[in-house]
């Protein structure tokens, strides 16, 4: 008698799945490097790959390393966020100073264009993530609020490298950009201090989101899908600073992307210095 053949078995999909944060945030460093090198339309369609790659990557990673409750939540808080500050600042000039979008960016929503929520979604979780990984030796109760500050300065830093490059590409224009950081005189000071107040409401947010959706096995900084845009964050932080100096034109916005970065680096190397003592 000839026994039943046995059915394949097929692969787990598991380990394929975490490779996904990490080949989209190399597929964002890769187009990262060819926005100084190109210009007009190209240059547009480079900042629209960017912006949506670096969004899958934040959706990608939160899924793969809190679980898909916060994957999905991140993806709708997130842009929920962005859209209704993005309207208020159009309409106000509260919190960030009065400006106007371009017609290069496309379709809105409020007023708001669609590639701006996802530049949010793009930053965001990169920014928390990292948050996460410098106050970790907190203690447990009084992490959360060390946590949202680090995660609200890293997003703003990370704009002060952004904005000036937008401005460059005529995406949107300050009505009154001055006074403004040394070194940048397109973007005005009252930017900076919207992004610091947008990113202490959002960065609240996901940090309460992340505390009642994320999965109970997670670890408070799992190791699974939070290298990828911890990487994405580097490379446009510091990438950036250094595209802005040496093809962008943009030398104050470089020295200030470096200058913001040094307390980042110095706490992750405290971090790094830390764990080759405990191995």
């Amino acid at each position: 008698m000839t026994g039943a053949v046995a059915a394949p078995r097929l692969p787990d999909p598991a380990p394929v799945l975490r490779r996904v944060p990490l080949v989209l945030a190399v597929a964002v460093v890769l187009t990262a490097i060819a926005y100084p090198l190109t210009e007009g339309a190209a240059r547009n369609a480079v900042s629209w790959s960017i912006v949506l790659l670096g969004a899958g990557v934040s959706i990608a990673a939160a899924t793969v390393s809190r679980g898909w409750r916060t994957g999905l939540g991140v993806l709708v808080a997130v842009p929920v966020v962005a859209v209704l500050a993005e309207a208020l600042g159009l309409s106000t000039g509260f919190p960030y100073g009065q400006y106007s979008y371009s017609d290069a960016l496309g379709p809105t929503v409020l007023g708001v264009p669609f590639l701006v929520p996802l530049a949010w979604l793009m930053m965001a979780w990169p920014s928390w993530v990292l948050a996460v990984r410098l106050t970790a030796r907190i203690r447990a109760r009084r992490r959360p609020l060390p946590r949202v500050l680090v995660a609200a300065y890293v997003f703003a830093a990370w704009d002060v490298v952004l904005d000036p490059q937008m401005v460059q590409a005529g995406y949107w224009r300050w009505a009154h950009p001055t006074p403004g950081l040394p070194g940048i005189d397109t973007v005005p000071l009252t930017n900076l201090g919207g992004w610091l107040l947008a990113g202490l409401v959002l960065m609240a947010l996901v940090d309460a989101l992340v505390a009642r959706t994320a999965t109970p096995t997670a670890s408070p900084a799992p190791a699974a899908g939070d290298g990828p845009p911890l990487l994405v964050l580097g490379w446009m932080t510091l990438g950036g600073a250094l595209a802005h100096a040496g093809w962008l034109g943009l030398p104050g916005s470089a020295a200030w992307g470096a200058l913001l970065s040094v307390p980042v680096l110095v706490a992750l190397a405290r971090v790094a210095r830390r764990r080759v003592r405990a191995r």
